[in-house]
């Protein structure tokens, strides 16, 4: 009697043990490579008069000086997906380091994107605007190994 309580009990165990780390596991940003950084066209600047109105145009002052916007993008490849991002914060925007590892986390519209400090650990989440997501391309070699 002793030995099939013993028993109950470590199948029990054994059966609660895989929920308890799969809830920890969710609970954990993913991790991604930085892969390139390209500067993208996102607006245009525009300095001028013609704005006001047809007041402006009217007599004849409708001088404008446009000049392309660029916006920092990033190339983002986790495991299965290829994201290209964004900063939301355009004024306050850092610059990341390309091949280093980073930690993402999806939330709703945007995406949570923390570099590591080079001194410590923690991660600084940022946010960024998703433009594109892609399915990941196998690289050539796995690509070979599956052709066989």
């Amino acid at each position: 009697m002793r030995v099939s309580s013993v028993i109950a009990l470590a199948m029990a165990v054994a059966s609660v043990m895989p929920v308890s780390v799969s809830a920890k596991k969710r609970n954990q940003p993913d991790r991604a490579v930085l892969e390139k950084m390209e500067a993208v066209p996102c607006g245009a600047k525009q300095k001028g008069l013609a704005g006001l109105g047809s007041f402006w145009a009217s007599v004849g002052v409708t001088h404008i000086d446009s000049s392309e916007k660029l916006c920092p993008q990033y190339l983002v490849r986790a495991d299965d997906v290829d994201y290209r991002v964004r900063p939301a914060d355009l004024k306050h925007a850092d610059v990341l380091p390309i091949g280093h590892e980073v930690v993402f986390k999806i939330e709703k519209d945007h995406m949570m994107m923390g570099v590591a400090e080079l001194d410590d650990t923690r991660y600084k989440m940022k946010k960024y605007e998703v433009v594109a997501m892609e399915q990941a391309r196998p690289s050539d070699a796995s690509a070979r190994v599956n052709d066989r």
